[in-house]
């Protein structure tokens, strides 16, 4: 029988914290938005209708954390999607997440008699 190594707490706790990262709802609409272009921020604050601290404080959380880069240009901060494998984590959840859903939804009409 293969023995499993223990895995080292650090490692555990960078783990943790990564997909901490995606427990904020208003970071995951702020991915959403960088999908497809670079987004200077107070284009991201009118998109989400918040303030801007609480778009920056965001942005800053996941630009440490090397997800998104950072430009400026001017008086403006531009940020964009560096770590695009962040997207695809997001679409396996939602993936598993529909399938979830698809199967409660048929069990349901099973109970309901309409299968």
């Amino acid at each position: 029988m293969k023995q499993t190594l223990p895995v080292p707490t650090e490692v555990v706790q960078q783990v943790a914290e990564y997909f901490g990262l995606l427990s904020e709802p208003m970071r995951l609409r702020l991915l959403h938005l960088l999908r497809d272009e670079e987004k200077c921020v107070q284009e991201l604050v009118e998109a989400t209708q918040t303030s801007q601290a609480n778009v920056s404080k965001h942005l800053k959380v996941m630009w440490q954390a090397g997800i998104l880069s950072r430009r400026s240009e001017g008086t403006c901060a531009y940020y964009r999607v560096e770590d695009e494998m962040i997207f695809e984590l997001c679409n396996r959840v939602c993936d598993r997440l529909a399938t979830r859903l698809e199967q409660q939804a048929r069990n349901f009409r099973v109970l309901n008699g309409k299968s």
